[in-house]
């Protein structure tokens, strides 16, 4: 039952969001639109692969190991995602992003620890440490994708993106300026976590969407710290090296 307050975030909203209908089984119509996947895959993609550009005593076992362990985990995804297996599609995505974290931090650990030490090249620590800060960005992108409003799936069964971890700024727009603007049915899609991720890593703060989830904000705490470290370390290692 709808009381009357309206959303907590934006008064123009009803508390009640509207779903979408089920979805129907394949091959029949359907009118949900659903939150499209491969923006994120590439994103996870991307990251196995920079590791790849990791000096050598930055990454955990062979150049090949971490891409081949990432391509395992993420190839189901898209099968059970298409033939409708969410439970299973949902675990194996936070296995993903756990994977990818994983490595992230313990190259950050092994880039702090490497710079005393003057055993990797100059030029092979820059490489590694701009490598790290993109993966950075697109890991924090992934965890703002997989957990805000429960995630894409439960993101799909709602009409419109009312409620959330982050303020985006349609929603605050008022249903006529959201129906001028086409904007009646908007959800965020990995492209505007993506973007909320750059700001944080490049900006140090919000800029034109808030975090108002306490995890949220220690998210964006924690990416702002690694970046901040890693491009401390770049500016360090570029005045030792001319």
């Amino acid at each position: 039952m709808n009381s009357g307050l309206g959303h907590p975030y934006n008064p123009h909203v009803s508390a009640d969001a509207p779903r979408r209908p089920a979805r129907h089984p394949r091959g029949t119509t359907s009118s949900v639109r659903r939150e499209p996947r491969w923006q994120a895959a590439i994103a996870a993609v991307a990251v196995a692969c920079l590791s790849i550009a990791l000096a050598p005593g930055l990454s955990i076992g062979p150049a090949w190991l971490f891409p081949a362990v990432v391509a395992v985990l993420l190839a189901p995804t898209a099968v059970l995602h298409r033939v409708g297996r969410h439970r299973i599609d949902h675990w194996l995505g936070w296995t993903v992003t756990a994977v990818v974290t994983v490595e992230v931090v313990m190259a950050v650990i092994r880039l702090v620890a490497a710079l005393p030490s003057h055993q990797e090249s100059p030029k092979a620590l820059l490489m590694s440490a701009a490598a790290i800060w993109i993966a950075n960005l697109l890991v924090f992108a992934l965890w703002y994708w997989r957990l805000d409003a429960g995630g894409p799936h439960i993101r799909d069964t709602r009409v419109s993106h009312t409620a959330g971890a982050f303020l985006f700024p349609q929603m605050l727009l008022t249903p006529e300026a959201r129906t001028a603007m086409g904007l009646n049915e908007w959800s965020p899609t990995f492209v505007d976590y993506l973007f909320l991720a750059f700001n944080t890593s490049t900006a140090f703060s919000p800029t034109d969407t808030a975090a108002v989830a306490r995890w949220g904000k220690a998210l964006m705490m924690l990416q702002s710290a690694i970046s901040l470290t890693v491009l401390a370390l770049l500016a360090a290692r570029a005045v030792n090296m001319f």
